[in-house]
């Protein structure tokens, strides 16, 4: 399956354009591996899953990107992984590199029960660096689907860059992309009124190997779907 890569609005208006996000990472490539060589944080959260998961559980990896480490782990691990991302290319590398999972180039907004890209339901799901790709207007609408996908106790795992920003253009890599964030108060909030609630909460500075791209602050929450 595949998506236009437009994705919906919630305030009724024309489709969001995310042809321009999704061609920036088409060029970015291998390079994104390169860059962020160090995943502590993301490897963390995704070996909770694993402890957490029984083998044989549904996951889905929102914003994929070229599946390593997550979509990797999750599958050396015996689970059924699944794989979305905006980027052709990205879906590819990830195709190449973890077999033994299913990829596919999708839209968040195409992935509710009955939409366009029904991937079905999920034991758990994480998105590491992916929603903040979208405007803030549209962040609370995607943690809802993420919770329509997740079966009942389901497990939640992402992370965010700190930051006090709501759809910024930035350089990236040599392209330009949008990106936007929370200070980690504000993102909690946000999660838990989505309908998850916080398991653990951690947050790790981070240099990034790319010259244009400033140090960071990450900031993973573990949770689960709320009742």
């Amino acid at each position: 399956m595949s998506s236009n890569v437009f994705g919906k609005r919630d305030d009724g208006g024309p489709p969001r354009d995310r042809t321009g996000q999704a061609e920036a990472f088409d060029a970015i490539g291998d390079r994104y591996d390169e860059a962020f060589p160090h995943k502590e944080g993301q490897i963390s959260a995704t070996e909770w899953l694993v402890a957490s998961l029984p083998a044989g559980s549904r996951v889905l990896d929102l914003g994929c990107g070229t599946g390593v480490p997550t979509a990797r782990r999750l599958a050396q691990a015996g689970f059924e992984v699944v794989g979305v991302d905006l980027s052709a290319g990205m879906v590819a590398r990830a195709r190449a590199q973890v077999p033994g999972a299913r990829f596919h180039q999708a839209d968040i907004a195409d992935l509710g029960p009955g939409g366009p890209c029904d991937l079905g339901r999920f034991d758990a799901v994480a998105a590491f660096f992916s929603l903040l790709m979208l405007p803030r207007a549209e962040i609370p609408t995607a943690l809802r689907t993420v919770r329509r996908l997740l079966r009942a106790g389901g497990l939640f795992t992402l992370s965010m860059v700190e930051a006090d920003v709501d759809d910024v253009a930035i350089p990236f890599l040599g392209r330009r992309i949008r990106v936007s964030g929370y200070p980690r108060a504000a993102l909690r909030q946000v999660v838990e009124e989505a309908g998850f609630d916080v398991v653990e909460e951690t947050s790790h500075g981070y240099a990034p190997g790319g010259a244009d791209v400033p140090p960071e602050e990450h900031l993973f929450l573990r949770c689960r779907r709320g009742n």
